[in-house]
């Protein structure tokens, strides 16, 4: 699949982020684009005293150490695939609003799971959380270590208006990468188990359940044929539904909006624990 936009991947000098960087090289390389590095350094900084650094050596210090960064990432990106185009951007600002303004011209956002921490580091649990929810493309959190491929795409859906951007990313991957598309829908949740509607039969909302995941996936059966695919419809908690089947994903997909209540796999509950506590990649796609 040729894309027209680049891959787009954020780094702060942590280990998590050179295993970003080269998870988006290949990444890249499969969508025949090229990779863009990008680091920001916050600034202006207040609260240090002027006896101690000026403010000049102070923002030079942190450039100096953003451009190191993008170059180590760079060889990271570049051993993972060798001939790929990379390309550098050292941005000065907000970090979560400087990397929100360049994934306008990205196909994909690929960030670490941890940081440094500090000035330098800026992948932690917070700009993830802004990115995935605010981003202006799909973003990618990659997370766990790197055990091989297992030929599986895990996706979940729940009946919100982000369940064909979440299918349809997950079936274009598919489609070049020959992977199992396994499609996920909870319907249980902490208060359909409570008091009071434990005793309630159950069989009719499973039933809808097993509907509305046909009747979503069948498009895409239809779009690519090639392409299998298998349905898991559960009474369980959507974030350990997911969870426990992660472990053998190459890739989580999810939306950053859902329809709330019961069946809602929103960035504030789900997709907040898989982007925090995924053994594998997790990508957040918005409608």
């Amino acid at each position: 699949m040729s894309s027209p936009l680049p891959v787009l991947v954020a780094v702060d000098g942590s280990q998590s982020a050179l295993a970003a960087a080269r998870w988006a090289a290949a990444e890249a390389a499969r969508r025949g684009t090229w990779l863009t590095v990008v680091s920001v350094y916050p600034w202006p900084l207040t609260g240090y005293p002027e006896a101690l650094v000026t403010q000049h050596d102070l923002r030079d210090g942190l450039r100096a150490q953003t451009l190191a960064n993008l170059d180590e990432a760079t060889v990271a990106a570049t051993e993972t695939v060798p001939g790929l185009e990379v390309r550098v951007n050292a941005l000065e600002g907000d970090v979560v609003g400087s990397l929100r303004s360049a994934s306008e011209d990205a196909a994909l956002l690929v960030l670490g799971s941890r940081g440094l921490g500090g000035f330098s580091g800026f992948l932690l649990g917070s700009t993830a959380v802004a990115l995935v929810a605010h981003g202006h493309c799909p973003t990618v959190v990659v997370r766990g270590e790197d055990t091989g491929p297992h030929g599986q795409i895990l996706v979940g859906i729940d009946g919100g208006d982000t369940d064909d951007a979440s299918l349809g990313f997950a079936f274009e991957r598919a489609s070049t990468t020959g992977e199992t598309v396994i499609v996920v829908h909870a319907w249980g949740s902490g208060i359909t188990d409570a008091v009071g509607f434990a005793a309630l039969d159950w069989t009719l909302v499973a039933e809808a359940a097993d509907a509305l995941v046909a009747e979503r996936v069948a498009p895409w059966r239809a779009k690519f044929p090639d392409v299998a695919v298998t349905e898991v419809v559960v009474r369980e908690r959507p974030a350990r539904a997911l969870l426990d089947r992660a472990v053998d994903a190459d890739l989580v997909v999810v939306g950053s909006r859902g329809r709330g209540g019961f069946a809602g796999l929103v960035l504030g509950s789900t997709s907040q624990v898989l982007v925090r506590h995924s053994p594998s990649p997790v990508v957040v796609v918005r409608a």
